[in-house]
């Protein structure tokens, strides 16, 4: 299989404070990018930058419209057409193809979605042709909507089995401290056991993005967990791509420090999509927990069955105390287990392969 890599570009990168994109960055991304497929990467790119440019394009009468959803819906439908139109004259002057792939977390949550999906973007890559690929925000509204583009492009990584993420912003990489403290310097490995999400950035929001340090951390962890290495860097840096790829040490690099089949990868994506919930008794949260054995849900380590969900849906393991452990596929529904549960003879609730521990 070729090398695959995950480029996601902040909407800081690509736009200036007005909304307008700034075609001089692009320009330079799409160039690196081209040289990335000549080398024999296959490419996928998530995008922001759709609602930022739409912003530049309204006129008097969106001023009209009061309901916050749906001046973003105006936003990302005016400007998406902006965005792409720029992508395909740039990859084109490069000899390259581009494919537009509108996603909603829906694509994510039934096994069946996901791999429509995995089957659509796999067909591009064999082809030769860059998926761009961005949030449908016409559609995508609240619970439907992903933190920002950080988690969509960590969710593809995962579903394609990249080799690397890239999540590019205007920051040169996360910083163990205030980036205004001349103390304060960049993270050139993150290693969990030496630092604390809490303790090096706060929560926030940059003024045309969605996510924030906090977001990119989170995604960067789970997505290392799952197989695949993540770099955090500035996109700005018109030879970033090469920098990241070449022996020069850029960015904060999260290395590979797990492994995942296809399917807990899938889970992985869809762990917030859980329809209902099953508690394990302390015994069953033990074996789950232990490193020396691949542990399936029994029946009989279950003490509680809550939600309606149907068999081959996506359900959460919660220890005595409520705390999610992770999630899986349910062999049985919501009926079946609640009469089987606490009794032995019988196949898995959530077998080991289609299991997910956080």
């Amino acid at each position: 299989m070729a090398r695959r890599i995950v480029i996601k570009i902040g909407s800081q990168v690509l736009c200036d404070l007005d909304g307008a994109l700034n075609r001089e960055v692009l320009s330079s991304l799409v160039s690196q990018l081209a040289g990335l497929q000549v080398n024999g990467w296959q490419v996928l790119l998530v995008s922001s930058g759709a609602v930022a440019a739409g912003k530049a394009l309204v006129s008097e009468q969106f001023e009209r419209i009061t309901n916050p959803v749906a001046r973003k819906q105006v936003l990302a439908a005016t400007g998406q057409v902006r965005l792409m139109e720029t992508y395909r004259e740039l990859f084109e002057q490069q000899s390259l193809t581009i494919a537009q792939v509108l996603a909603t977390k829906n694509d994510f949550q039934t096994r069946r979605h996901y791999l429509n999906m995995r089957g659509c973007v796999e067909a591009l890559l064999e082809a030769g042709i860059i998926p761009v690929i961005n949030e449908n925000d016409v559609v995508s509204v609240t619970e439907l909507m992903f933190t920002d583009n950080d988690e969509l492009a960590g969710l593809l990584a995962g579903m394609v089995n990249a080799e690397l993420l890239c999540l590019l912003s205007t920051v040169a990489g996360v910083y163990d401290g205030d980036p205004d403290d001349a103390e304060t310097q960049c993270i050139k490995y993150w290693d969990d056991d030496h630092y604390q999400i809490d303790d090096i950035v706060s929560r926030g929001t940059s003024a045309l993005g969605r996510g924030g340090m906090h977001n990119k951390l989170t995604i960067a962890r789970k997505v290392a967990r799952l197989g695949t290495e993540v770099v955090i860097a500035d996109g700005t840096d018109p030879q970033i791509m090469s920098k990241i790829l070449g022996d020069q040490v850029i960015g904060t690099r999260f290395p590979v420090v797990g492994d995942a089949s296809p399917a807990k990868r899938w889970l992985a994506s869809a762990d917030d999509h859980a329809t209902g919930s099953v508690t394990v008794n302390k015994g069953a949260e033990d074996a789950l927990l232990d490193s020396n054995r691949l542990a399936s849900v029994l029946l009989v380590g279950i003490e509680a069955v809550d939600g309606a969900f149907d068999r081959g849906d996506v359900i959460q393991i919660l220890n005595s105390s409520g705390k999610v452990l992770g999630c899986g596929q349910a062999r049985y529904d919501h009926n079946d287990a609640k009469k089987l549960m606490g009794q032995r003879g019988h196949k898995p609730m959530v077998h080991y392969d289609y299991l997910y521990l956080m």
